[in-house]
């Protein structure tokens, strides 16, 4: 290793790292390990003079490896690796020392933190002197996109996509798309109507040229890698031919099973044969099996019988369709937080208290009362109605504890549309805090408090129940008065938290990509990668990745359309080169490491282990399982590994 020229770079990162981390100290403590011909450091190192210094100091110093110790490399190791190669020397002998996040952010004593420093430094001058100058692997792209959800941010993500030339695969697990927009009454701040916007982007998709649309379809299988997914979606049958079907309804009058209807929440009922609405895309019924008296054997059959046009069909089989992607976007949106979770507020069980999406159907004109907002119990007016906010949210002692952005929001709305249908009404909002953070949001909310019909109380409400006159009973307390509220409403709306679909953990684990905390999708950096997933070629979009409002929802999908679009508007991608590599004469084919890889990258041929380097993400996990060290990866092999402890170890 004494013929290793490496330069050490030491970032202050501003106070960031300074204020904790005797810099200076650092650089000087680098130039006298064995390999260091160059050490410095500087204030931001990441900026244009900063890296500037460093391709300098590579030129003049005939440096052939670099380490660089500032912050994650998961920010900036791209930056300081392309640096690498402008001046001259392979990116992949450069490596990242983080002292900000492993170090100086997590200690208080700057002699400690220094110690800390040095040595987090001094593991990577020890690990880069054993780096190999790696080349890039060159990966084939295929010119076409799967979209997981069909909700607005679906919708918009794949027309994008679609108008920029991109093949499009749209899969919906529901028999429609739309998403839980199109059974919104209206939107704020501006209070149009929700199928005014989104009809017409729902027909564009289905009849757009380079659009695939598959409803009633669940992805059950992802492998490759970004630039050529291999997708096995499975296709549900309908038993409805949408080419034959005239939509004349006739199978809905004859079919005796009623079930609850999945689009109204529950507040009407649909047959076992149905259109989800209206304005249903595709426009086809839909013969949903589990409702169905039975089709095998078929024990019912009048709905056939009467379909003139002969749609239905009860010989259709599940099929599975493969379909080849360069890239995956996900967008598989939100469900209400449940309200049998809720037990002081009934459990879902109290008459009358109802949702958000629930107050929304009532308030739509093709909603449970078309317009009219009634009371479930016996479809009268009521005239005092309670909403209560941050229900199930901002509560990490039983319940969420995140906050779910819209609440305030769509409450505000939910008065202003209860006055419009009910102008003699009384509208009571229980509230925590108002947070209105959008473009003219505040003065949507101040409109609605300035109602003098419309009372907002700073507090919680600690229980309700119902009362022997069919009211519902609101206990709570007034926190700006002191005074406690009881209140004997007609009916109560609950705004419930956001939470993730229960389709998302399924999707999570089939593309192999992460969740965070609160089981959304976890982006790979929240500022600078806030669309793109940790698994290259996978990009998120909506309300699958945090709580959004629908302009955010339609923002951060036209922002992973267009990074698709980047990513497969070249002609092959560059795959890191940092993959497993098998010894054979080690290799005795036990397979441990076929079994541990999770990208399915490792199979055997004629007794030995081979990797696909472009699945491979160089996890290391077939590594440390193998027993007999016949798999590493390159650039992070186990003496490699062993050097980089004894660094850290040694004093």
């Amino acid at each position: 290793m004494s013929e290793k020229r490496t330069g050490v770079f030491v970032c202050h990162c501003g106070n960031n790292i300074a204020a904790t981390v005797d810099v200076k100290k650092v650089a000087e403590t680098m130039a006298q390990e064995g390999t260091v011909a160059y050490s410095q450091d500087y204030v931001y190192m990441c900026s244009d003079p900063g890296q500037n210094a460093v391709i300098q100091a590579i030129k003049d110093n005939q440096l052939d490896s670099v380490v660089v110790s500032c912050c994650s490399p998961s920010l900036h190791e791209k930056t300081f690796r392309d640096n690498a190669e402008r001046a001259g020397i392979s990116g992949f002998t450069c490596e990242i020392a983080n002292i900000r996040e492993q170090c100086a952010w997590v200690h208080k004593n700057r002699d400690e933190a220094t110690a800390k420093a040095i040595k987090i430094s001094r593991s990577a001058i020890r690990r880069v002197a054993r780096n190999k100058s790696l080349e890039p692997i060159a990966v084939p792209v295929v010119r076409k996109v799967m979209v997981i959800g069909g909700g607005i941010a679906g919708i918009q993500a794949a027309l994008d996509m679609a108008n920029g030339g991109l093949e499009v695969v749209l899969v919906e697990k529901l028999a429609t798309i739309g998403g839980h927009m199109l059974q919104l009454s209206e939107t704020f701040p501006t209070l149009d109507c929700s199928q005014c916007i989104l009809s017409p982007k729902m027909v564009e998709v289905s009849r757009h040229p380079k659009i695939k649309l598959m409803t009633y379809s669940e992805v059950k299988e992802v492998s490759g890698s970004v630039g050529n997914f291999q997708v096995k979606i499975l296709k549900k049958p309908t038993y409805v031919d949408p080419e034959a079907c005239k939509l004349c309804d006739e199978c809905t009058v004859v079919c005796p099973q009623v079930v609850p209807n999945e689009h109204d929440l529950g507040l009407t009922a649909r047959r076992a044969i149905y259109i989800p609405f209206a304005q249903a895309i595709p426009a086809s019924y839909t013969l949903d099996e589990d409702a169905c008296l039975g089709l095998n054997p078929i024990r019912c059959g009048k709905c056939k019988d009467v379909c003139e046009a002969g749609a239905i069909n009860y010989d259709m089989r599940p099929e599975t369709v493969t379909e080849n992607v360069g890239a995956i976007v996900v967008a598989t949106g939100f469900d209400l937080y449940p309200q049998e979770k809720i037990l002081e507020y009934g459990a879902g069980n109290v008459e009358d208290v109802l949702d958000g999406l629930q107050f929304e159907r009532l308030c739509s004109a093709s909603g449970a009362t078309k317009g009219h907002v009634l009371r479930p119990s016996d479809r009268k007016e009521p005239k005092e109605v309670v909403f209560i906010q941050c229900v199930g949210s901002r509560d990490p002692a039983q319940h969420c504890a995140y906050c779910s952005k819209i609440c305030c929001m769509y409450t505000a709305k939910h008065a202003r549309l209860y006055k419009h249908h009910v102008p003699d009404g009384k509208a009571y909002v229980f509230y925590i805090d108002i947070r209105s953070g959008g473009k003219n949001y505040e003065e949507f909310v101040q409109r609605a408090m300035e109602d003098d019909e419309t009372m907002y109380l700073r507090g919680r409400v600690s229980k309700l129940h119902r009362t022997k006159d069919g009211k519902v009973r609101v206990m709570g307390t007034d926190t700006l008065t002191g005074m406690n509220v009881e209140i004997d409403a007609d009916m109560v709306v609950l705004a419930l938290a956001m939470q993730p679909s229960k389709g998302t953990e399924e999707a999570a684990r089939v593309l192999k990509i992460g969740r965070d905390k609160d089981g959304f999708l976890a982006e790979a950096h929240p500022k600078l990668k806030p669309v793109e997933s940790v698994t290259g070629g996978i990009y998120l979009a909506g309300c699958a990745q945090g709580p959004k409002d629908i302009p955010e929802t339609v923002s951060q999908a036209s922002a992973a359309a267009a990074k698709v679009l980047g990513l497969l508007s070249q002609a092959t991608l560059s795959h890191t080169p940092t993959v497993a590599r098998v010894r054979n004469s080690h290799c005795t084919g036990c397979e441990m490491c076929v079994t541990a890889c999770p990208y399915d990258a490792i199979r055997l041929e004629n007794g030995k282990a081979v990797v696909n380097e472009v699945l491979c993400e160089g996890c290391g996990s077939c590594s440390a399982t193998c027993l007999r060290a016949a798999i590493e990866v390159r650039n992070t092999s186990p003496l490699q590994v062993n050097e980089m402890i004894e660094a850290v170890l040694s004093f």
